[in-house]
């Protein structure tokens, strides 16, 4: 269950949200466009990101470009 300590971890690299427009999920509540973002995780299709409800979420990494 290491995803319970990932807001305390290091933060990977930072990353600014290019967009929020979503097909099938309302990200636009917990993202806001061109805005950085800590990355805490990173897998081949997904960002985990802290959001702005201040929880880690897991987002496609369409939504952000590397600074």
């Amino acid at each position: 269950m290491i995803h319970h300590s990932w807001k305390d971890q290091t933060t990977v690299k930072k990353v600014q949200c290019v967009h929020t427009n979503a097909k099938k999920y309302m990200v636009n509540r917990v993202l806001t466009e061109g805005k950085t973002y800590d990355v805490k995780n990173e897998t081949e299709e997904f960002l985990f990101v802290v959001d702005n409800s201040g929880k880690v979420g897991g987002f496609y990494k369409e939504y952000f470009e590397e600074i």
